[in-house]
């Protein structure tokens, strides 16, 4: 289907006077994102669900529209009002309780890995184990655990896993390596880093299997 097809398929089958070729070529390059409304419509021309057209969600609202829910019915189920609601999925920061994210997690079908992405706390969750890695593991484990609700004998032996790992990784660097050993291990130290929050979901996962 070309961009005037698809336009035609909005305009004629959901009410979508707006809808340009333009306007569909904008949303095929990232330009713009079209709303709730725009999407749900744009998977009926399509015919698939509007998850598909996004791929993996990542981000409070792709959840949201992967599920199929308006902003109102989130709103509504995990108790906040609807603007506040809004503003916190537009700016990316989860701003609910204990009980809101327990209640967000089960309505949009949320992983533990995807909660702590679309409440905003993976950077914080990266820092900590980036930390733990380098010094004192043993120090990070109830501030993780205030992030990741788990029981404190399995972070205990992930946060070691992540420190071990990482320790072992530079000390086998510099014993293989030649004049250039600090900056290969500075390398495969900030490699290590850079992935470690998925080396910790998939060490928990390994060991909750």
């Amino acid at each position: 289907m070309t961009p005037d097809h698809v336009a035609h398929g909005l305009r004629a089958s959901y009410a979508l006077p707006h809808a340009t070729p333009d306007l569909v070529i904008a949303w095929e390059r990232g330009a713009l994102t079209p709303t709730h409304p725009e999407l749900t419509a744009l998977a009926g021309v399509l015919w698939c669900s509007p998850g598909e057209l996004i791929g993996r969600p990542r981000t409070l609202r792709e959840h949201r529209v992967a599920q199929g829910f308006a902003p109102e019915d989130v709103a509504r189920a995990v108790g906040h009002e609807f603007l506040a609601y809004t503003r916190m999925e537009e700016s990316g920061q989860w701003r609910g309780t204990d009980r809101q994210s327990a209640a967000l997690a089960e309505l949009l079908d949320l992983s533990l890995p995807d909660l702590v992405t679309v409440t905003g706390l993976e950077a914080r969750l990266a820092d900590l184990l980036r930390t733990a890695a380098r010094t004192r593991w043993q120090a990070y484990v109830r501030p993780v655990g205030r992030i990741v609700p788990l029981d404190r004998r399995l972070l205990e032996e992930t946060l070691q896993e992540l420190h071990q790992d990482y320790q072992g990784q530079m000390v086998a660097t510099l014993s293989w390596s030649g004049g250039s050993a600090a900056g290969e291990a500075s390398d495969a130290g900030r490699d290590f880093l850079d992935r470690i929050v998925d080396t910790f979901w998939t060490s928990l996962e390994s060991r909750t299997a």
